[in-house]
């Protein structure tokens, strides 16, 4: 399934762009190209840091696709802070040059929302997870299944965004946030969920799937 009704450009980027060319092109007019070149190397590095280009989402029922672009930096058993119950996470960083949209990793519904103001550490580090400023999702799938997906704010990444409300349905791969500049995002999923990914592996989200939930027979 492709997902093309989104810009190719990013909307929570439209003022830095604008800025950024309007500077550029003033200082190219009044100084030269030479004064000019870096204020146009920032313009590529903004309008690259918020380009956001369609994916092809998988329809594989079981599937739980990715969040967000990135590579992952943690995989295992933990216990879910947010619904208290044992739980498998993937973490996926995102560092400045990834896409920073952030996508649904399953369809459903939104249970509940938590926003946590925190800490700006290094979100490569696992207690960034829970010290950091974040914005947690709980989506329950119709078959039951509950997953808490988390954007979590790093060094850089001062801004969370998140355009979904609790009772809301949501589709899979559907464009809920955005972070800016440099982040994570951490998904809770049942004990029995099965990993598709490994430590270090890239990642693009909406498109790649991180695990699947397990068949009917083996949930306990």
């Amino acid at each position: 399934m492709d997902d093309g009704k989104y810009p190719i450009l990013a909307r929570e980027g439209r003022w830095h762009m604008l800025l950024a060319a309007g500077v550029a092109a003033a200082v190219h007019y009044l100084a030269g190209v030479a004064w000019a070149a870096p204020f146009w190397i920032l313009l590529v590095f903004i309008l690259q840091f918020f380009r956001d280009p369609p994916r092809s989402i998988p329809d594989t029922p079981d599937a739980v696709i990715c969040p967000a672009d990135g590579k992952v930096i943690a995989l295992g058993e933990v216990e879910d802070p947010y619904l208290t119950r044992p739980a498998r996470r993937v973490s996926i960083f995102m560092n400045v040059f990834n896409v920073h949209s952030n996508r649904s990793p399953v369809a459903g519904k939104i249970m509940e929302r938590w926003y946590s103001a925190g800490k700006f550490v290094n979100a490569v580090l696992d207690k960034a997870s829970l010290d950091n400023e974040r914005n947690a999702l709980w989506i329950r799938t119709d078959d039951g299944q509950d997953i808490v997906v988390v954007q979590v704010a790093g060094l850089l990444a001062r801004r969370i965004l998140c355009y979904v409300h609790p009772g809301a349905r949501i589709a899979r791969g559907e464009r809920y946030g955005f972070i800016r500049f440099g982040s994570r995002v951490d998904v809770y999923l049942p004990r029995n969920a099965q990993f598709e990914v490994s430590l270090g592996d890239k990642v693009k989200g909406a498109a790649d799937v991180i695990a699947r939930f397990a068949p009917p027979a083996q949930e306990k």
